[in-house]
């Protein structure tokens, strides 16, 4: 899911299709799905924006951050020099796209990519 605050362009959440609150409740099968979609995330921000770079965090527990009570990831691309004096002095974040631009080039990255007929970028496998 697409972060609504994020931290730079693309910031994306990955969340267990079941509400969990620690790591041990899921099976097997729900953690290498989520391993899987942490993958393809990374993979379809690589195709449709480019970075140089991620962080990826897991955030668990009720008391883990943004008032989500369920563990999730955080995917958030990185450049070099994506940050500067703005949220420092300003506690303002600029980022360069709109959100609805960002999700239409994901939207069209995740569904090449998933459907296993491109490589995100519109281009086919061979």
């Amino acid at each position: 899911m697409m972060n609504k605050f994020p931290y730079t362009n693309g910031h994306l959440m990955v969340v267990p299709k079941r509400h969990c609150l620690e790591m041990e409740q899921l099976s097997d099968e729900e953690g290498e799905e989520l391993f899987h979609l942490l993958q393809t995330s990374v993979r379809a921000l690589q195709t449709s924006l480019g970075p140089q770079g991620f962080n990826i965090g897991l955030n668990l527990g009720k008391v883990s951050g943004a008032g989500e009570e369920h563990l999730h990831f955080h995917v958030v691309p990185r450049w070099a020099g994506d940050t500067n004096f703005m949220p420092v002095l300003t506690e303002t974040k600029v980022i360069p796209e709109s959100l609805q631009e960002t999700y239409r080039k994901l939207d069209s990255a995740f569904r090449a990519i998933l459907s296993g007929k491109g490589d995100g970028k519109g281009e086919k496998k061979r």
